[in-house]
């Protein structure tokens, strides 16, 4: 049906009808077919996988997932397509969409700019910034990074936010 132009790939082995916009909703169910079973009600699509969900980056490879520490441990199997971290994730930073457990934008930015290459830090952290409905203004992010104490990466997302605020 892919050959034929009435299906259209969203992620992986999951599509949609041409006719059918692709949003964020359709992108979460259709990152949470590749998360493993054991993981989707535990975990958060984060970082570049979560700003992919929102349209501001490619498609992941791998998918980011996070775990808050504590609980039942989780392993992940092999070849399963995602990267598994465990950090301290509040609740408050976690947002389900169409069954998926996801960062909420703000965190997803910051995280981006913390974690990510930079010329791809550059790139999603503008897009975010550039959809006023995920309220990632780059002052925002650059205030949340200000906030966030003892955190790693901190001093290089903030040398991005200042770079991207000067212009060119």
């Amino acid at each position: 049906m892919k050959l034929d132009g009435v299906l259209a790939q969203v992620y992986g082995e999951a599509f949609r009808p041409v006719d059918v916009p692709e949003s964020a909703s359709l992108r979460a169910a259709a990152l949470a077919q590749h998360i493993p079973a054991n993981l989707l009600r535990r975990a958060a699509v984060a970082q570049l996988s979560a700003a992919w969900v929102y349209g501001c980056a490619p498609p992941p490879r791998p998918i980011a997932l996070l775990l808050p520490p504590g609980g039942k441990s989780a392993q992940l199997p092999l070849l399963s397509g995602c990267t598994l971290g465990q950090v301290l994730l509040e609740e408050s930073d976690v947002v389900e969409l169409a069954g998926l457990r996801l960062t909420i934008p703000l965190r997803t930015a910051l995280d981006v700019a913390r974690t990510a290459p930079a010329a791809v830090a550059l790139s999603v952290l503008a897009n975010m910034a550039g959809q006023s409905g995920l309220g990632c203004a780059l002052d925002r992010v650059r205030d949340g990074l200000l906030a966030a104490e003892h955190v790693p990466g901190r001093r290089r997302g903030l040398e991005l936010l200042e770079e991207m605020m000067r212009g060119p």
